[in-house]
């Protein structure tokens, strides 16, 4: 069962009358099968570092300061229409230890599970324009163009909150040509 609050990072981890720091975003958008059909009650978790870059986790040794108010993870399950929204801030890029100046791009970790435990697909979701993407050591292990298009989440200002939040559309591809990349499935769905 799901928390008043879990789709809303923003608030989840917060204390009373607090919220997290940092710019305030929606990232919303479909998950589809390979005929675009929408796939209802799946279960969406995310997880992500705060606005200065740093994870909530005993291990991330950045230097960026962790929010108090910001836990990093949330969930939500699809619609009958396959649509899931939820509230977060924009995560901070943060340096990666792979090479001497290699830095990670601003992005939101995804898990879709299906109908059954076992039925866990997991992928990353990139912001457009963000200038570290085609520098990412991660990212440039895809050698297809178009599969990185894909997990890049394009600004929708049609859904944006006036005064609160700028939103992202970010629609989830589970199977076929046109799928998502799931890094626990990098064959294909």
């Amino acid at each position: 069962m799901l928390g008043s609050l879990d789709h809303d990072l923003v608030l989840n981890y917060a204390q009373p009358g607090e919220s997290a720091m940092g710019e305030r975003i929606i990232v919303h958008g479909h998950v589809l099968d390979e005929e675009a059909r929408p796939v209802p009650n799946a279960l969406v978790e995310v997880w992500q570092a705060n606005a200065g870059g740093r994870y909530r986790h005993k291990k991330d040794g950045y230097l960026a300061p962790l929010d108090p108010n910001f836990g990093g993870c949330g969930r939500v399950i699809t619609d009958e229409n396959g649509y899931y929204a939820f509230r977060t801030v924009r995560p901070g890029p943060y340096p990666w230890p792979n090479g001497v100046n290699d830095w990670r791009p601003s992005h939101i970790h995804f898990s879709l599970f299906g109908s059954g435990f076992a039925q866990r697909l997991i992928t990353q979701m990139y912001f457009e324009g963000d200038p570290h993407i085609p520098l990412c050591p991660i990212v440039n292990t895809i050698n297809d163009p178009a599969a990185i298009e894909m997990l890049v989440a394009k600004l929708d200002m049609k859904h944006t909150v006036p005064m609160d939040a700028r939103a992202y559309r970010f629609d989830i591809v589970l199977r076929g040509r046109r799928s998502t990349l799931f890094e626990n499935r990098m064959e294909g769905n």
